[in-house]
């Protein structure tokens, strides 16, 4: 089986990447499959989440582009970490990675070091998530350059869609450079039926972005945070969620072969 990788992005903060990379991940470890979750972010909020300290890491993302830059072998297999939970592997952060474009970014080759490093791991997974950080810089172009599929969660709020105008952009810069298409799939989050300007943010999202919108929404559930504050993915905890209900449905048309955009319902 083809290790099949996907990124999760928005150049915008607080809109859900996350827990949809958490959230992902742990339905397909459920399903039996390898998931590898990577944490590009400085901020290290996956790799928090699952109880490793990205202000103290060692290892992890850093140390592939450090010894990528060395002309050290890359060694990605001693940058595993295991989780608490079958089948789920984390590839964890550093802050030292808000340094990576001033040391390194100029550096011939830097732009595939994760696409590298996954092929080096193809044996190992069936599914890897990157988990990227909202600005565009060495780390969202590797994981632009590694992915089959770009997710974009989008809130459903006013400045959240704005938002997503910047992260399209740099899709397209990036899809040039690639010299072919890449599949992305904006991802309505936080929907709230009952609020008015939700209701609106949602109805503009399938107005002006049709064509890459998937039909459903993800609804806000308070169970994402008392997962989060336990370090488990929403679906282990609570499987009966709502939440964790709208990913499986996501899920389902992500794997799936059925056109998953122009059917939107509420």
């Amino acid at each position: 089986m083809t290790t099949l990788t996907w990124a999760v992005a928005n150049q915008k903060g607080g809109v859900g990447k996350t827990t949809t990379t958490v959230t992902l991940g742990g339905l397909l470890s459920q399903r039996g499959r390898r998931t590898l979750l990577v944490d590009l972010d400085p901020h290290g909020s996956l790799t928090a989440y699952f109880g490793h300290d990205p202000e103290g890491a060692t290892g992890g993302v850093y140390s592939l582009f450090q010894r990528v830059g060395d002309r050290r072998p890359m060694q990605p297999e001693a940058a595993l970490r295991r989780t608490p939970f079958d089948h789920l592997w984390i590839l964890p952060a550093s802050t030292a990675q808000a340094t990576l474009d001033r040391q390194l970014g100029t550096r011939q080759g830097m732009g595939l070091v994760i696409r590298r490093a996954i092929e080096a791991l193809s044996d190992r997974f069936d599914h890897v998530l990157l988990d990227c950080p909202p600005m565009l810089g060495v780390l969202m172009v590797n994981a632009l350059a590694a992915c089959e599929r770009l997710l974009i969660p989008v809130q459903t709020e006013y400045l959240a869609i704005r938002g997503l105008d910047r992260m399209l952009h740099t899709l397209e810069m990036v899809q040039r450079s690639r010299g072919q298409e890449l599949d992305a799939l904006v991802i309505p989050t936080l929907y709230d039926q009952r609020n008015r300007s939700a209701t609106q943010a949602l109805w503009e999202l399938r107005e002006r972005y049709r064509d890459r919108l998937w039909r459903g929404v993800i609804t806000v559930d308070p169970l994402f945070r008392e997962a989060s504050v336990a370090g488990q993915p929403l679906p282990i905890m609570y499987p009966d969620a709502q939440g964790t209900q709208a990913y499986e449905r996501l899920l389902d048309d992500l794997l799936g072969t059925n056109d998953y955009r122009h059917r939107a319902v509420s």
